[in-house]
């Protein structure tokens, strides 16, 4: 009824004011009504936060541990890089041109076709002052968008979840995967994390069979239990940080939030994925099936407006060749497969898919045939309205211009993170990153 009173109260305040004194004497009543209802309705669709199913959408994609940025966008006319590589150095030969001076890694063929296509921009030399080689505080201060000495509570899209999506669809943020990414901690929890939507379900006690209810209890269990940094992040492979898992009010008020969300949420995520099928063919691996489930989602009309997916593995101290050449095949062929689907789709013009990794690797590689921590490295950013192309400075591999044997940024990520903001997502980025930085325009 408020709301009924408030449109009814708006159309006659448009109506009196811009009509009823300026055109009420040559416009008759009938047209100066339906126009006062036109103006009326733009209005309150304008309030309404935009949703994926008729706005942009955005695909972060994080390449977790720690990728080797040297060996992936290569600078392979620089005798510093041969010099510095004896080993692990790519062959000039081999190297997939991108012009005189660089080219990309011999696995990432899709990557080089999706560039020939404008649809693939290459950021270079991405990173941050004052960089940490800590894994878990370099993903925290990517998560968060803060400085390097600073320890924020909510992650960045946490932030727009707060600042432009009040009263939005649990589902405007959805992670694949067990745990929910540090970027999505917001002070409203917002967003939902999931692997198999078969497993994705919540049955009161009651319905269905005793495995089916079993089954389905310990998937919720798994969806809503706080997990354990140490657990999770504690082995050799780095997989991804999760968000904090300290909410407004008691740990029961949290987990009979996500309780409901569940049940909002999980019957349409199964019946999406059951009758969504595309037709891309993507590789037999963890990120591929990650990238084929956000295609699915987007394909049935979900309303998310922001999907994270983790591919992990890219810690390479030792014998780093052979385990990168597997991580960006897979990489390559999966993100292609993705943009097929969202072409058959229709919808690539909508989707920006948008990778990072907490850290580069140091320009000089080791005794043990693989890189160590290091800092600024590349980004890239795939989707039909991109600006294709090579963003930024590559920074210098000189001995004299590096940083303790690390290369220096030449852009800061908040950069980046304020293009898609304002640009892709319509939004102010400066509630969100806490301050303004200059937007790098590629959409």
């Amino acid at each position: 009824m408020k709301r009924e009173i408030a449109l009814h109260t708006r159309r006659e305040f448009l109506r009196e004011t811009v009509l009823g004194g300026a055109l009420s004497w040559t416009v008759p009543t009938f047209l100066a009504n339906t126009f006062a209802a036109l103006q009326a309705d733009a209005a309150d669709k304008l309030s309404q936060p935009a949703t994926g199913r008729d706005s942009t959408i955005l695909v972060i994609l994080q390449m977790a541990g720690g990728n080797d940025g040297l060996n992936t966008v290569v600078p392979c006319g620089n005798d510093y890089y041969h010099n510095a590589r004896p080993r692990i150095a790519i062959e000039p030969s081999k190297v997939l041109r991108l012009n005189d001076d660089l080219g990309l890694h011999p696995n990432l063929k899709e990557f080089k076709e999706l560039y020939d296509a404008g649809e693939l921009t290459v950021i270079q030399g991405v990173g941050y002052p004052n960089p940490n080689r800590s894994h878990f505080r370099s993903t925290e201060i990517w998560q968060t968008a803060s400085d390097s000495k600073t320890f924020e509570r909510y992650g960045w899209l946490g932030r727009y979840f707060d600042n432009s999506c009040a009263g939005c669809d649990p589902l405007i943020g959805v992670s694949i995967g067990r745990q929910t990414p540090q970027a999505f901690a917001a002070k409203t929890p917002t967003g939902v994390s999931l692997e198999n939507p078969e497993n994705y379900r919540y049955l009161p006690g009651g319905r269905g069979n005793a495995n089916e209810k079993g089954s389905a209890e310990e998937a919720f269990r798994k969806l809503n239990q706080p997990e354990s940094d140490i657990t999770e992040n504690s082995g050799a492979t780095i997989e991804a940080i999760p968000g904090a898992v300290r909410r407004p009010g008691s740990a029961l008020d949290f987990l009979e939030r996500t309780a409901l969300d569940a049940q909002v949420s999980s019957d349409r995520i199964r019946g999406i994925a059951g009758r969504v099928e595309t037709k891309a063919i993507y590789p037999a691996s963890p990120l591929g099936n990650s990238l084929k489930l956000v295609a699915t989602l987007i394909g049935g009309g979900l309303p998310t407006r922001v999907f994270y997916v983790s591919q992990g593995g890219y810690d390479t101290h030792t014998n780093q060749t052979n385990t990168q050449n597997r991580l960006l095949r897979e990489l390559g062929e999966s993100v292609k497969a993705f943009v097929a689907d969202m072409k058959d789709q229709g919808n690539l013009s909508r989707v920006l898919l948008m990778t990072f990794s907490e850290f580069g690797r140091r320009v000089a590689e080791n005794a043990s045939g693989g890189t160590d921590h290091g800092a600024a490295a590349p980004m890239f950013v795939v989707g039909g309205n991109t600006k294709a192309g090579l963003l930024g400075e590559y920074p210098s591999l000189a001995p004299t211009d590096l940083f303790q044997g690390d290369l220096k940024f030449t852009v800061d990520f908040r950069s980046v993170y304020a293009a898609v903001l304002e640009d892709w997502l319509k939004t102010s980025s400066e509630p969100v990153l806490g301050r303004k930085f200059a937007p790098l325009r590629f959409v």
